[in-house]
């Protein structure tokens, strides 16, 4: 006969034991349910193109958590930025997640082992950004919510807890708040003090910390989305002179482009440091395909003007949404959105699987 000698230990140490050995399970994929899918674990940082609902715990009007945001989402609004499913979900998809990743803010031990999304609504790169709308979550504040998960990871182990780490990818999309809340209505106004070109280089240089922070903390595999054609806007049209020949203010995709080919020398940069696999990705083609959109500049919904742009609440939005690319003077549309996230997925090839691997899920 056995006798078993019970420990008792401290409940935040008994928490921390169980982590690990959580920890210790998903790296060695030791029992449970087994799901395939294209990456180990999979990470988001972003703002409101990703946002799934952090920004709803927060005292920010960067919040869409009312109808008719989410009128064609299964459980209505649920802070998303738009119609559907956004950015997030469809990557969620295409990998092959068995769901979408959860907002941090909802985020369970389990889920922050294999992923979840740190996106806010109104956040950059800079931490000036967003500050008008009260509180957001900066990408300095969301890679601290990551660190938060690391120390929770690490309770045993931080080797361990970076290891597994090392093996996840990363999403990062920032800049189009830095740009469209931040620098161009000071730049069109007259009462920026910087040029374009000087605006760009310190965005980068903000940028350059935050992602090598992320490096730091065990990112290796890291897909880094560029800017898109924000001079093509509902609200940038609206407000500023457009190019009779595109429809779009091009004084702001100039400035954009600056921004963007800055960043591709960055991601040069950073994959000379050791096992770095940093991948500069854009949605912009030079053939794009609009599917069944044929409504490119303007808006589906009623749109505030006090409140940024978005949809005016409880009102009802044009039917043909299909055929819409923007939601709202800001956010594209669900079916807008499924054709950039393909073209996300189709770059962010280099880093993943060759053949679904698997993760292991509670059932």
């Amino acid at each position: 006969m056995f006798r078993h000698t019970i420990i008792i230990m401290p409940h935040s140490r008994m928490s921390n034991v169980c982590y690990f050995l959580l920890l210790n399970l998903v790296i060695f994929q030791f029992g449970g349910v087994v799901s395939a899918s294209q990456v180990h674990c999979f990470f988001i940082f972003g703002d409101s193109l990703v946002d799934n609902g952090n920004n709803n715990y927060l005292d920010t009007t960067a919040k869409v958590n009312y109808l008719p945001y989410g009128i064609d989402f299964p459980a209505g609004p649920t802070g998303r930025f738009t119609n559907g499913r956004n950015t997030a979900d469809f990557l969620a998809e295409l990998l092959e997640l068995d769901k979408p990743l959860p907002p941090y803010a909802d985020a369970t031990d389990w889920d922050k082992i294999n992923g979840v999304n740190y996106g806010s609504g109104g956040a950059g790169i800079l931490d000036e950004t967003g500050k008008q709308f009260g509180d957001v979550l900066t990408l300095s504040e969301q890679l601290s919510n990551h660190e938060a998960v690391i120390t929770r990871l690490s309770g045993e182990s931080r080797k361990l807890a970076l290891q597994h780490l090392s093996n996840c990818t990363y999403y990062v999309a920032m800049g189009n708040n830095d740009y469209l809340g931040n620098y161009l209505p000071k730049y069109y106004a007259s009462t920026s003090n910087y040029t374009p070109k000087q605006f760009a280089s310190l965005a980068i240089a903000q940028y350059s910390k935050h992602l090598l922070r992320l490096y730091m903390n065990g990112g290796r595999k890291v897909a880094v989305n560029g800017l898109g054609k924000l001079g093509c806007v509902p609200q940038q049209i609206a407000m500023y002179p457009v190019s009779a020949s595109t429809g779009c203010v091009e004084t702001s995709n100039a400035a954009v482009d600056i921004f963007n080919e800055k960043l591709k020398t960055l991601i040069k940069t950073l994959n000379l440091l050791p096992d770095a696999r940093f991948l500069y990705i854009s949605e912009i083609t030079d053939n794009p395909s609009y599917g069944n959109i044929t409504v490119v500049g303007k808006p589906c919904c009623e749109v505030s003007a006090e409140v940024m742009g978005h949809c005016v609440e409880g009102s009802t939005p044009c039917s043909n949404r299909d055929e819409y690319y923007f939601w709202d003077s800001f956010h594209p549309t669900e079916a807008a959105l499924s054709l950039s996230a393909k073209i996300i997925y189709d770059a962010m090839a280099p880093l993943l699987q060759t053949a679904p691997t698997p993760l292991i899920s509670v059932s």
